[in-house]
């Protein structure tokens, strides 16, 4: 599809979406497969009224709630999808509106179509202070929070992305990512589209068939998280050749810390930088990122700051500090605000220096160079009967060792302690290393209170909907709370 042909569809979502009764303010989710046409879609959709991309592997009870809390006018579905998303839709009297592709179109051109008719409200293009997407947050430890993100907010971190990467109208990303997450929306999509580039979308993620997409699209780079690299350096080795004859400029990571050694083996394999970035939702994604070359990519560390503002925040008190503390950040793509919950906005935003800041709920720090290095989430750092341990620092060590091709450190309840260290890990294929030789190792690198007292070989450790791996609640997931 060509940006002419993009432009054209957009004009005709909009004609569908009018002639549907909905327009601008009105909100639109989006259940559709990774792919061109979800890619499309959001960026049409958004040109018009709000986007609300949601997983298409929820269960109906999950649409039903996701679409009440939304207020969603219409949903977004394939034509003839019969599943969870059109039950909840048809419980709720929420309007379905089909896509289906013409056969032999571009990729990405679709048309809507809807049984209902109405006028609506406003027919106006959204301005800057218009919300364009609605995300929840991942509600791991309470109620999912309902983020807003304005036009203004999404081109200002297109911008900061295109900028920080280099982008130009000759670049291509493979996007894996799900297109229902910040990641894939933003980075892949949007900042591509600000640079005049292209993308490439992948209809998933699947290590088996990651090469073959590569040798098609040609691309000059692609981003995903840690899980996704490791599983792609994995099959690495049997597709040298295509490694050989698409040579990317630069890979990115980004949504979960990448373990020091893997950026440094995906540097070797692809003979190339790799980019780690810092992003999160509230911040239409990112926040900090590694430089490219002529500048330093430095293992274990998120970068420089990118786009917004970057500070380092007393925990509690309103202030900012020098040292350790919570990154705090500020700048035209963070949210205005979660939305109907001033409870967590009077917690997330303060006003200092003349600026309001948000606060993300990682503990970092800057070097002399100005590069921050996260220590973890706050509340996943773990309290060892007062010793405090940081989650990312016991991952480094243990991603060193040969065996190991993942781990995840997380916090085990513990009567007396209150917390104590466990680590699930997967061995690499072939890999004999035990739990004793991994504890070992873990215990010539860190202090004794660091190391992990439980430790679990896995053949895969639980991940969330977009592949990152989960800390809060893992040890409950493995049984293992009732040990303890």
């Amino acid at each position: 599809m060509s940006y002419g042909g993009l432009r054209a569809l957009g004009g005709e979502v909009r004609g569908a979406l009018h002639g549907a009764g909905i327009g601008r303010g009105d909100r639109v989710a989006i259940v559709l497969p990774n792919g061109p046409e979800m890619a499309a879609a959001f960026v049409t959709v958004a040109g018009v009224a709000t986007t609300a991309p949601l997983n298409p592997a929820y269960t109906a009870d999950e649409f039903a709630f996701y679409l009440e809390d939304l207020g969603a006018k219409a949903v977004i579905l394939m034509d003839g999808e019969d599943g969870p998303a059109a039950d909840a839709a048809a419980g709720l009297g929420v309007q379905v509106l089909s896509l289906s592709v013409p056969e032999g179109a571009p990729a990405g051109t679709f048309r809507l179509t809807s049984d209902r008719s109405g006028t609506p409200d406003d027919t106006s293009a959204p301005g800057p202070d218009d919300i364009a997407l609605i995300l929840h947050t991942s509600g791991t430890t309470s109620r999912p929070k309902i983020v807003p993100l304005t036009q203004a907010n999404v081109a200002a971190s297109a911008g900061n992305i295109r900028a920080s990467l280099a982008l130009t109208e000759t670049d291509r990303c493979l996007n894996v990512m799900p297109l229902f997450h910040i990641h894939g929306l933003v980075a892949a999509v949007s900042a591509s589209l600000a640079a005049g580039a292209s993308v490439w979308c992948a209809p998933g993620f699947d290590a088996l068939r990651f090469f073959g997409w590569m040798r098609d699209a040609t691309p000059s780079w692609y981003t995903a998280v840690p899980t996704m690299h490791q599983a792609i350096l994995a099959r690495a080795g049997r597709n040298a050749d295509v490694i050989e004859e698409v040579p990317l400029r630069f890979l990115r990571s980004s949504s979960a810390s990448l373990p020091g050694p893997v950026m440094e083996k995906l540097a070797a394999t692809f003979n190339a930088p790799v980019i780690e970035g810092y992003g999160m939702t509230e911040a239409a994604h990112q926040m900090a990122s590694n430089p490219l070359p002529p500048r330093a990519q430095k293992p274990g560390s998120v970068g420089v700051e990118a786009g917004p503002l970057v500070r380092i925040a007393h925990e509690v008190e309103n202030r900012l500090i020098d040292g350790t503390g919570e990154v705090v950040i500020s700048g035209p793509n963070v949210t205005p605000g979660y939305e109907g919950n001033a409870q967590a906005n009077a917690k997330a935003f303060f006003e200092a220096d003349g600026r309001r800041w948000f606060r993300t709920g990682d503990q970092g720090a800057f070097d002399d160079e100005g590069y921050l290095t996260l220590t973890g989430r706050l509340k996943e750092i773990i309290n060892r009967g007062g010793e405090k341990v940081s989650p990312l620092e016991v991952d480094g060590v243990f991603s060193a060792h040969a065996d190991v091709a993942q781990v995840v450190t997380f916090a085990l309840p513990h009567p007396k302690l209150g917390e104590e260290v466990a680590a699930a890990i997967v061995l690499r294929e072939g890999a004999s290393a035990t739990e004793a030789d991994l504890r070992a190792f873990a215990a010539e690198r860190l202090a004794a209170f660091k190391v992990p007292r439980k430790l679990v070989i896995l053949d895969e450790i639980p991940k969330g909907a977009t592949g990152k791996l989960q800390r809060i609640g893992l040890a409950e997931k493995l049984g293992l709370t009732e040990e303890a």
